[in-house]
Parts: C-alpha cells; structure tokens; sequence
C-alpha cells in the first residue's frame, strides 16, 4: 500500500483541490500519485489499472488474464469527485465493479485483487475446481447440496443421490442453463450465440435456418487489414511475431520493429476504425523505444475486447527474400496465440519471396500483410 499523501509538497499533505471550471465537490491532484506511482519498483508485465465507474466491468476471463501473464499489478484507487483527468496519461487500464458509485476506490480493489489471487498457483487447494466456478463455462453454477438428505421438508433431489453420475453431469448442466436463462437473461444469450458459434466451426451449417430466422444467427463481425515494412540493417535483432530469428541483419525502427506483429496490430485496430498503431504508439515518442511489440499487441488486444469483439481467425504474409521462415512459423503461430489468447489454429502465418522484385526482393526490407475477422 503506497499511501499519495506521503508524496505531497504542502504542511497539510493535500491530495485533492477545487476543480478548474467551477462545480461541487474536491477533485483528487495529480502530481501525488504519479510520484507515489514512479516511486514503485517496476516489474517488465505489469498493468496500472484506475478503479472507476467509467471503466469496463470486471470479468472473470480478466482476472485469469492478469493471473497468468502478468508480474505487477498496480491499482489506484480514487476519492472525491474522482482523480485529475490527466492520470490516464499513466493508466493502462479502467476498471469498474459495476454501474453503481461508491465513496471510494479501495472497495473495488479489493474485489478485483481477491479474484486474481484466488486464481494464482497455491491459492485454492484443488486447483481443477476453479474451472468449475460460475461463469469459466459461460453459465452461472449448478445448485451445491450436502448433508442431511431432508431438512425441513427440502430434500435433496433424488438424482444426486443416485450414484447415477451421467445422469448427475446432466441434471447439473441443466440446472445451469436454466438458472442462467431465468437469473441472467444477458449471460444466457452471450453463451447460446457461443454455443451456435461452436457449433458452426464444426461442420453445422444451418443454412436455411439463417436466411429464415435471422435470430438464430445473431453474430455481427468485421473484418480489418494491416500491412507494415521496415528496412533493414546491422546490428539489430531479427524478431518477427515476437520470435528472435537468427540472421545477419535486423528491422530497423523505433519499437523491435516486429512487422508482423504491427501488420496484426494495424489489422485489428482497423477492423474497429480505431486509427494505426501510429496513433497509439508514434515514433517520436521514447516512451516506446525499443518496445516489445507483443506487449503493444497486448494493448491492442485489450482495446479490442473492451469493445465487445474477439478474434474468429487471423491470416497474415510475411514477405522476406532472407532468411528462411518456414523453421520459425509454428513458434510464431504459438506465441500469438498466446497472447491473443486464441488456439493456433485460429492463426495462419505465411511466408514467401518477392521473387527480386521491388524493396523486399532486393533485400532491402521486410514487410508484412495481415487480416482479421472479429465477431461479436
């Protein structure tokens, strides 16, 4: 815990002051918490995450996102009116509890730290239950009964008590497709559109169901392209996909210089219309010298999700006379899947020659093609 009022100039140790424009209520300062915020050790994953009404909703998929691939997560916790506007020149990440206000930021924090740790390595004894929690398989949790087998006149229902264990493993799917249909209407739709899109990447077709009830199709998607070049030089890494690849020469630019991971990063981002990577990550900032790209994409993929939308598949093209990428392309395919969290089968990587045509065929550069399919 890393207390503002300890970074604070003044004899009283103000945090907060009037807002500019007029209005009621005191508005949280600035410079103390970037100063409380820079005095912490930094960790290379970490997200800064501001607790907000004005952010998305907590969800369980974020916390296992946060669980497995991060190394530091970093809240900031807001009072008053909220926190100068400015501070999300510092924050990665806005998050809500839910469409309600509270007095104060640490309430949520506790929440959201409660279901991350609960997901790490030696938190929960059997860790295989976890993906048995509400809403890991889309559907709220079936009902939980023990001993005695009556009380009151409520009995246990009789299936579970059967020894019948198919039996049991149906009546308790059953039981939580109809609690979430009857308690979470919204979740309900969420998982029966996934489960028609399952179903559909499985060889089921429903056609003429589709063209006469257009409610059983109810996925909207959109489609994005990214292309990117960069020339190359001496002494730089190779890395393409976010693989160190062995060669001579390296992509010059101001990140490593992953054209790959910037032609998906450019793909999703125009799918959206949300602009290029240029916009969110420019070349004339050193806050992004010599970046990891992967952890760009991550940026990227969050903005995405944000939005409601996640990836159906992904097709790309490198173009490079030299070297050899064939070698290289399941490592890349698995590590993008990684981070996008998404199969690999959901990634198709192709490499070829520009048969000694134009920049890339004189060896000049590499450039790369990429297009996504989002749905929602």
């Amino acid at each position: 815990i890393t207390n503002p009022r300890d970074f604070t100039t003044d004899k009283h140790h103000k945090v907060d002051d009037e807002p500019y424009g007029g209005g009621v209520g005191m508005v949280m300062k600035i410079d103390p918490i970037v100063a409380a915020l820079e005095s912490l050790p930094q960790q290379p994953r970490r997200e800064v995450v501001l607790m907000t009404p004005q952010g998305e909703p907590m969800a369980q998929s974020l916390f296992w996102q946060w669980s497995t691939r991060l190394d530091q997560l970093i809240v900031i916790c807001g009072h008053y009116e909220g926190i100068d506007e400015r501070i999300l020149n510092v924050v990665t990440r806005e998050v809500s509890l839910g469409d309600f206000v509270l007095t104060c930021g640490e309430i949520p924090a506790l929440a959201l730290l409660n279901g991350v740790i609960r997901l790490l390595p030696g938190t929960v004894a059997k860790r295989d239950s976890l993906h048995y929690d509400s809403f890991e398989s889309g559907l709220l949790d079936y009902p939980h009964y023990t001993r005695p087998a009556e009380f009151r006149g409520w009995p246990v229902p009789d299936v579970l008590r059967s020894g019948n264990h198919a039996a049991i493993d149906q009546w308790r799917r059953q039981q939580q497709i109809e609690r979430t249909r009857e308690r979470r209407p919204d979740l309900y739709e969420r998982w029966r559109q996934q489960e028609w899109e399952n179903k559909y990447e499985h060889g089921y077709r429903p056609f003429a169901r589709v063209l006469t009830r257009p409610e059983d199709c109810p996925m909207s998607i959109r489609i994005g392209n990214g292309y990117d070049i960069h020339r190359l030089g001496p002494d730089r890494p190779l890395i393409l996909g976010g693989v160190t690849i062995p060669h001579t020469l390296g992509l010059l630019g101001h990140s490593d210089a992953d054209v790959l991971t910037h032609a998906i990063m450019d793909a999703l981002l125009g799918a959206l219309s949300l602009g290029d990577i240029g916009r969110y990550f420019p070349p004339t900032d050193d806050k992004w010298k010599g970046a990891d790209s992967l952890e760009l994409l991550d940026q990227v993929h969050q903005m995405v999700n944000a939005k409601g939308w996640s990836i159906g598949n992904l097709d790309t093209v490198v173009v490079a006379e030299q070297p050899k990428l064939k070698p290289h392309i399941a490592t890349m395919q698995a590590r993008l899947a990684e981070r996008l969290t998404i199969s690999t089968e959901q990634i198709g990587i192709k490499a070829t020659t520009n048969e000694k045509l134009g920049p890339t065929g004189r060896e000049e550069g590499i450039s790369a093609y990429a297009v996504v399919l989002l749905v929602q």
